[in-house]
């Protein structure tokens, strides 16, 4: 199968931690057997538009050799304050792009917004397409961005939508007017890099890095960027209000909430017991999951957390807010959900996961039927069926 993967979100040198999820599915598919290419339109500021925030986006260059694939990066003007005229242009560019690779059995929209917005196009050409959403890209984009009519459109247009939640599937659905259409295809965990293992022996390896873990008492750690929708400064109250003196709450990611944090955690007499670590690499995120006491996640909303995948694999137990497709994860393991978003309430829910944690055996039992080999069957049944329609209408 030939597939072009049009998306806005993918790694790239100068980022290339932002869309890591996409890689490893696509990447993933390309060792599979098929013809992959990833086609992601950059914007371009035009003076006196252009700032500094923008320089990433120049650095990335216009090819770029994956293994298994390449990723084609043509440029499309970008406007402040325009989201459908952006998205337009970026569709236009992305159709034209397409001729870069010849012809496609089938555009996958991976990342929804913008990209649905070319399902208009593809549909006029006669290529098959499919819409992924993954959290933002459609709750966001329907919700506060005020967009869903457009969204709505262009997933009537392709036909086909999926998504890595139920949660997700249904909001697509109701965005979309045409309730049963969409089909959940969910991220995988590699179960081989994220294992459960010695918290001591983890501890010890993330010492003989240039920083190690302070103090010997219970870690916490919040993973993910430092950005309001995750809510990081919930977090930090939760655990002001509920772990123990000796526990400690790392942060790792980074964003626009970073000053914040620091400076809450130092307002709350924190400042020796809460650090920001900034990314890290994902062979060493495995390292800090067995190495830590739980995962804490105080989002408002959620697609599917990767993290949280990725904790209950490593065996480290998971508390989180109930938003979106985390409850999907976690609705069957005790004390690791809650629907209140009062820090007290979570800071309680902290301390007795912490007295009283599972079993890693149970939490890894919790995921096994989500590898990556089981995620991308369904994905690849999926697209089979969209090209049997295609054929046969």
């Amino acid at each position: 199968m030939k597939i072009c993967v049009l998306t806005s979100l993918f790694p790239s040198p100068p980022r290339p931690r932002e869309g890591i999820f996409a890689l490893r599915r696509w990447e993933r598919m390309a060792a599979r057997g098929h013809a992959v290419h990833v086609l992601q339109p950059v914007p371009h500021a035009p003076r006196p538009f252009a700032n500094g925030a923008r320089s990433d986006f120049r650095a990335m260059p216009t090819f770029e050799e994956r293994d298994g694939f390449e990723v084609y990066r043509p440029r499309y003007v970008h406007l402040p304050r325009w989201p459908l005229g952006n998205a337009e242009r970026f569709a236009r560019t992305g159709l034209r792009g397409l001729k870069h690779f010849g012809t496609v059995d089938v555009v996958v929209c991976d990342y929804a917004w913008p990209a649905a917005i070319a399902a208009h196009g593809l549909r006029e050409s006669g290529i098959p397409c499919v819409v992924n959403g993954r959290g933002s890209d459609v709750l966001q984009v329907a919700g506060e961005a005020g967009l869903g009519e457009p969204l709505g459109a262009a997933l009537r247009a392709a036909g086909h939508w999926t998504a890595v939640s139920q949660d997700l599937v249904d909001a697509m659905d109701r965005v979309a007017g045409r309730p049963g259409v969409g089909v959940l295809v969910p991220n995988g965990v590699d179960l081989d890099a994220f294992t459960p293992g010695s918290a001591d022996e983890a501890r010890a390896a993330l010492g003989r890095a240039e920083r190690g873990v302070r103090g010997s008492g219970p870690l916490v750690l919040v993973v993910g960027h430092l950005i309001a929708r995750k809510d990081p400064l919930l977090a930090l109250e939760s655990f002001r209000l509920g772990a123990p003196p000796d526990a400690r709450l790392v942060f790792l990611g980074r964003g626009p909430l970073d000053r914040d944090v620091e400076r809450a955690a130092a307002e709350a007499g924190l400042g020796e017991r809460v650090e920001l670590r900034g990314e890290v690499r994902p062979e060493e995120l495995a390292t800090w999951y067995r190495a830590a006491d739980a995962l804490l996640l105080t989002s408002h909303r959620e697609g599917r957390p990767n993290v949280v995948l990725e904790a209950l694999a490593s065996g480290t137990p998971v508390l989180a807010t109930q938003a979106g497709g985390t409850g999907e994860l976690l609705a069957e393991l005790p004390g690791a959900l809650v629907t209140s978003r009062d820090p007290a309430d979570i800071g309680r829910a902290l301390a007795e996961l912490l007295a009283s944690p599972p079993s890693a055996a149970s939490l890894r039992e919790s995921v096994v039927g989500l590898t990556w080999e089981a995620c991308l069957d369904r994905l690849e049944e999926h697209l089979d069926e969209v090209l049997r329609t295609a054929s046969h209408p």
